[in-house]
């Protein structure tokens, strides 16, 4: 049987996985044997399955510049079907695109 989130189920892996879904940080006891961890504790820290290493975990710091605004909106299916064939990064250069016309058409 498998399990999506945390791999194989077999008779030796006897955690209950609904309850441990269900508690809140709150509800996990830190002591000497197992402390509260921070973000810089898992800073390049290895994961692996069945001894493989499959990947590091990487932090992300502070955004240099202000996030963007996550919206919702509707565009000319040709004009996006344009910008995504220009392959990766095309949001930033449908963005870029945008910001020029702001440029070019802002009030004097």
């Amino acid at each position: 049987m498998k399990n999506e989130s945390t791999g194989s189920i077999s008779p030796d892996n006897l955690t209950d996985w609904a309850q441990v879904r269900a508690m809140k940080d709150e509800d996990i006891h830190h002591d000497a044997d197992s402390p509260k961890t921070t973000i810089d504790d898992w800073e390049g820290a290895v994961m692996k399955v069945a001894g493989r290493e499959v990947g590091t975990v990487r932090t992300r710091g502070r955004q240099k510049i202000p996030p963007k605004v996550q919206l919702s909106l509707r565009i000319s299916p040709d004009v996006v079907e344009f910008f995504r064939a220009t392959g990766d990064g095309w949001q930033t250069r449908m963005d870029d695109a945008l910001r020029e016309w702001v440029e070019q058409h802002k009030a004097a």
